[in-house]
């Protein structure tokens, strides 16, 4: 006699086998789960920090100039720089007209260093030089008017003036409007107008990434200078390696009082200082 097997019947038997399936899947989900490794993210760096390291890398001290590769790096940091990450207010109405240029220092060490420099409309930063520096200048807030020189290599000069031991032969290499926000100038110990001068159309910041800083110690201390206004014709050696510039004689000069800076304490974002 042969048993009907309903379907009510095979059903206890399916359910079994798949509640059986089910928890050796659970299972191994748990264990796969429990042997997983956790991958965090590191956590993202500030702008402002990420300057800094990156400023570790690029300068290298006395007698270097940054690497190609790290000018370029250097530039791209500073070029995404905002007035908000050094807490700056985009009025800077904490600068009176009548004060002088402040400035505040964000961080220093014996290969860099970085500063911001205010200045109210109208405040000026008389012409002077940065001797074996290289500075990178971002111009964060306002408007300026910048002018630039490099001093002529004297082998270049057929005559030179003998009036005055303090006059120097200087090309002409910047003379314009800067206006927040801009692409980030750089000069070089010899080249990209060492020599410059700020005037602020209206009031303005400036960060400043130095390397090496000034040194009296080491002989980086900063000269004046004024323009003596009469341009000269170049001779036949510089119109041979400077065609189509502009030149000038320089005067170094006494410290100026426009070149009085106060300073006030930096209360932006703190740099978190790492070994190398």
């Amino acid at each position: 006699m042969t048993t009907e097997v309903k379907p009510a019947d095979l059903k206890p038997k399916m359910n079994a086998k798949i509640d059986g399936v089910s928890k050796r899947i659970r299972k191994k989900r748990r264990c796969r789960e429990t042997s997983m490794t956790i991958v965090r993210s590191p956590p993202v760096m500030s702008p402002l920090q990420s300057l800094y390291v990156t400023c570790l890398d690029v300068f290298k001290g006395v007698g270097t100039v940054p690497s190609p590769s790290g000018d370029r790096n250097l530039r791209h940091i500073l070029d995404g720089l905002m007035p908000e990450d050094f807490w700056l207010p985009r009025n800077l109405q904490f600068l009176d007209p009548d004060d002088t240029v402040v400035y505040t220092i964000v961080y220093q060490s014996q290969n860099f260093s970085l500063y911001v420099l205010f200045l109210p409309e109208n405040a000026v930063i008389p012409l002077h030089n940065h001797p074996g520096m290289t500075v990178f200048s971002k111009l964060l807030l306002g408007k300026v008017h910048i002018k630039a020189y490099d001093l002529v290599d004297p082998d270049d000069i057929d005559n030179s003036p003998s009036s005055s031991s303090h006059l120097k032969l200087a090309c002409l290499k910047e003379d314009g409007i800067f206006t927040a926000p801009c692409d980030t100038s750089v000069l070089y110990p010899t080249s990209g107008g060492n020599i410059h001068a700020f005037t602020a159309i209206t009031a303005s910041a400036i960060l400043d990434v130095v390397g090496p800083p000034y040194s009296k110690e080491d002989g980086r201390d900063c000269s004046y200078y004024k323009d003596v206004t009469h341009s000269i014709s170049p001779n036949k050696k510089m119109l041979n390696k400077e065609e189509g510039k502009r030149y000038r004689w320089l005067e170094e000069i006494e410290i100026p009082k426009e070149s009085r800076m106060d300073r006030m304490e930096y209360l932006g974002p703190k740099i978190v200082e790492v070994s190398q």
